[in-house]
């Protein structure tokens, strides 16, 4: 084994050891193999076929930020400003550089694998892969088990953005009715046979991204505060964390890097792609849910879509449809290594026809579908997710297998990729993941799973599992008189208690009519919308 090993900073792509040029060979082979197919049709391949530093970057940047731009807005109502900032900031550097070490663990698998002449070319190597050919079947097992279950809720997620978004344009019919329409529409993505082939798809869904964001942050700017606007987080510990763990998990994006680099044509080049757009997601995140808690305030904690809260106009329905199609396009890339994981577990991982893999995909679909039936607690739900999965799949396992996989002399000799110096080299890069793993196993699964399953079983008991319309204004035909302003004003310390659903809140009342819940906003259509975009 060569004990040359490749140094510099995270952006060098000099030559490495033998395995290393042995690696960049095959995929500068795979590329003229993409090239060749891509001179039959010129179109197609400039389209469907991407595989340059380019594509991962409009992936990565794409697949980090969808949804979870409309829930920040309330992150930061639960929050405050200044901590809302700063986490962002923080969790945003601490996902860059899991994501770093979860591309060097990549190029050591491959690296090795390709020493034993071992042919990726009909192959996807995947997270759990990786784990089991560096550390053994006990972390495959662990990774994934962690990474099915994150990708899966992630997911049913984006399933419930579409219905949540999808009402603030058509409320004709309920939120449950959107989620079975757009489960069949998010089910095409059995089609897309690979991260190869989202080249236009990442591209178009940051600009329908970056339209939202802006678009949230001026209207809400144009707007100007709501009268008697109050800024009150953070209120309570709970919330606190529970805003924390959204924000874990808007930057947590990364548990599809291993096949985001597997459908690079150089792999090596990936090393500071996810901290580049961690940066421009940044000037997305942070411009748009600052206004919006800005203009708003402490509404939003009862407004977990922030779109909610915008005047409805040409300029946010835009917004709307263009959140759906990029949802659809991240629902995909959320699904695709959960379609490959059960292509291997069948045996069609392999199979050349398209219609065969697709057929056999759809099965993947169906609990994703029913699960965002059951639980469709648009921001709660992120927060849960953030704490109990993210934290594992793409912050403590991926530290802690680092550490585990150059443990010895011998393997941080001969690794494929050092730390950088300027994290201080492998005693920095200890020490760095030794402050990652204790601080969100602490903070992040401790204290933020705590306050997030607190909230979201709060969620439950509230609305109820299979809630036909979650936070749904009351539909004018049946709205009764109005009670007076003092019995309908929110208490702050329990926001969740105030989220309005349509039909389905299970609070008894001494009498027939709506309960008073119905009423915490009855003019959510026309109140402070006087200044529109």
């Amino acid at each position: 084994m060569a004990s040359e090993t490749v140094a510099g900073s995270v952006l060098a792509d000099e030559k490495g050891p033998s395995g290393l040029r042995h690696y960049q060979a095959g995929a500068e082979e795979e590329e003229e193999h993409a090239g060749e197919g891509g001179g039959k049709s010129r179109l197609s391949g400039l389209l469907w076929h991407g595989g340059s530093a380019y594509d991962a970057w409009f992936s990565c940047a794409s697949n980090q930020v969808a949804q979870v731009l409309l829930t920040l807005p309330y992150s930061f109502a639960q929050l405050g400003m200044v901590s809302g900032i700063l986490f962002q900031l923080f969790y945003g550097l601490l996902g860059s550089w899991t994501a770093y070490l979860i591309s060097i663990l990549y190029l050591e698998y491959r690296t090795r694998r390709e020493k034993d002449k071992v042919d990726f070319r009909n192959h996807v190597i995947q997270w759990f892969e990786v784990l089991d050919g560096l550390l053994g079947r006990h972390w495959r097992n662990v990774g994934l088990a962690f990474n099915c279950t994150f990708l899966l809720f992630g997911s049913v997620i984006q399933l419930i953005g579409c219905a949540s978004n999808i009402y603030y344009v058509n409320d004709h019919l309920d939120k449950r009715t959107w989620t079975y329409i757009f489960g069949a529409c998010c089910a095409t993505t059995v089609f897309i046979p690979s991260f190869h082939n989202y080249r236009v798809w990442s591209f178009l869904g940051l600009l329908m991204t970056t339209y939202t964001a802006w678009y949230i942050a001026v209207a809400s700017l144009m707007h100007g505060q709501v009268e008697g606007v109050k800024h009150s987080g953070p209120t309570t510990i709970m919330l606190y964390f529970t805003g924390a763990t959204n924000i874990l998990y808007t930057f947590g994006g990364h548990a599809v890097t291993v096949e985001v680099m597997h459908a690079m044509w150089r792999p090596q080049k990936f090393k500071a792609i996810y901290l580049l757009a961690t940066l421009y997601v940044l000037t997305l995140t942070l411009p748009s849910a600052s206004a919006a808690y800005w203009a708003f305030g402490d509404q939003l904690l009862t407004h977990s879509n922030a779109l909610s809260l915008l005047p409805r106009d040409a300029w946010r329905d835009a917004a709307v449809v263009l959140m759906l199609i990029h949802q659809f396009i991240t629902f995909g890339f959320a699904c695709t290594p959960l379609y490959f994981v059960w292509e291997k577990l069948i045996g069609l991982h392999d199979c050349r026809s398209l219609c065969k893999r697709a057929a056999a995909r759809l099965p993947v679909v169906v609990p994703i579908w029913f699960l965002a039936i059951i639980f469709p607690f648009f921001g709660p739900i992120n927060s849960a997710v953030g704490s109990l999965l993210v934290s594992f799949t793409v912050y403590i396992i991926p530290a802690m297998a680092h550490m585990c996989t150059f443990r010895s002399p011998q393997s941080r000799e001969n690794a494929v990729e050092r730390p950088p110096k300027f994290a201080g080299g492998w005693t920095g890069a200890y020490v760095i993941n030794s402050f990652v793993v204790a601080w969100v196993l602490v903070v992040g699964f401790g204290f933020g799973g705590w306050a997030s399953i607190t909230n979201f079983v709060q969620q439950v008991n509230t609305f109820g599992l299979f809630a036909k319309c979650y936070q749904c204004p009351p539909h004018p035909s049946v709205a009764s008189p109005l009670l007076p302003p003092s019995s309908m004003a929110p208490s702050p310390s329990m926001p969740f208690i105030f989220n309005m659903t349509g039909t389905l809140a299970p609070m008894s009342a001494p009498s027939p009519a709506p309960a008073p819940l119905h009423f915490v906003f009855p003019h959510h259509h026309h109140r402070h919308h006087r200044h529109g975009l």
